[in-house]
């Protein structure tokens, strides 16, 4: 029997912290804070516990930290910003209605990062690989296809696809992209040293920029969004946490795969809720919805028997 690849045992653990960290983020959403103060949230509380972290392992260890040169940098910037336009996007689909085709669009990531990691990083995906995320593409499709609503009744095809929804999903799409591509670039431009170290001081190193950066903006745009943050800080630290332990995955699985691989098995993310709803809720699923899994799941197991 083979053994399971690391970085895909890191992705799926990815997943599965990232699940709860948007549970939690929707809370603060409902909770009065702005689509960007709930994203700022899960940097504020896990930056100081990354950089703390980082530091008494580094104590303890005796390890140095690898050399930090312009081009890592230079990704680890785009990665860190790009990060928070998507999350925004992102929190701001929990307040619309149609959620479900604006979070399926945000999908899109894996076919743009396979783009961008090519034009960016020179890294190409293998034709057996391209042919499981296009299957995983189409298996989105048919999972993200609503029942027509009364109000866009006659409307124009245009109309009823670019909703507000679509395109927040869609833009959070091409950020998270960047985002992938970039952290992926920032861990290989760390050199060949030990992983879990170069993960940690690329989460800390990035972590930290995106909390002074947000800060900054709030100082600047809205200063009452601060105390709003701070004062849920009971919801907040558990935000923390598991963003601290999602991003720490994200980041193994980046420094050890291609990043377009890396999404496309962070898929299961859809699969597992339609499940867990059918499971324990007692859902039922439709033929589209068991089409939709089977090709998803197709398209996932490929990826980690062929790539």
């Amino acid at each position: 029997m083979t053994a399971v690849e690391p970085w895909v045992l890191a992705t799926l653990g990815a997943v599965a912290f990232q699940t709860t960290r948007f549970a939690l983020q929707k809370r603060l959403k409902m909770a009065g804070l702005s689509a960007a103060g709930a994203t700022w949230a899960r940097f504020l509380w896990s930056a100081p516990l990354l950089a703390a972290g980082l530091l008494l392992w580094l104590r303890v260890t005796g390890m140095s930290v690898p050399p930090l040169t312009a081009t890592f940098w230079a990704y680890a910037m785009m990665g860190g910003v790009t990060q928070i336009l998507a999350t925004i996007c992102v929190v701001a689909l929990f307040a619309r209605r149609n959620f479900a085709v604006g979070i399926t669009l945000k999908k899109s990531e894996v076919l743009m990062t396979a783009l961008i990691g090519w034009l960016l990083l020179g890294e190409g995906v293998s034709p057996a690989g391209l042919a499981a995320l296009l299957v995983g593409a189409v298996a989105l499709l048919v999972l993200s296809r609503e029942e027509p609503r009364p109000e866009m009744a006659g409307q124009p095809l245009p109309r009823r696809l670019f909703t507000p929804s679509a395109a927040l999903g869609l833009t959070s799409g091409v950020f998270f992209a960047l985002a992938g591509v970039g952290y992926r670039g920032a861990m290989l431009a760390l050199g060949d040293g030990p992983l879990t170290l170069r993960a940690a001081v690329a989460l800390a190193l990035v972590t930290s920029s995106q909390a002074l950066l947000m800060l900054a903006w709030f100082l600047w745009r809205d200063r009452a969004e601060i105390g709003r943050v701070i004062s849920a800080w009971r919801i907040g630290i558990g935000l923390g946490l598991t963003s601290l332990a999602g991003s720490f995955f994200w980041f193994l699985a980046f420094a050890q795969q291609n990043a377009a691989y890396v999404y496309a098995v962070g898929q299961v993310e859809l699969l597992f809720s339609i499940l867990g709803g059918a499971l324990f809720f007692g859902e039922r699923l439709s033929r589209r919805e068991g089409l939709g899994i089977a090709l998803l799941a197709a398209s996932v197991v490929a990826l980690v028997l062929l790539v």
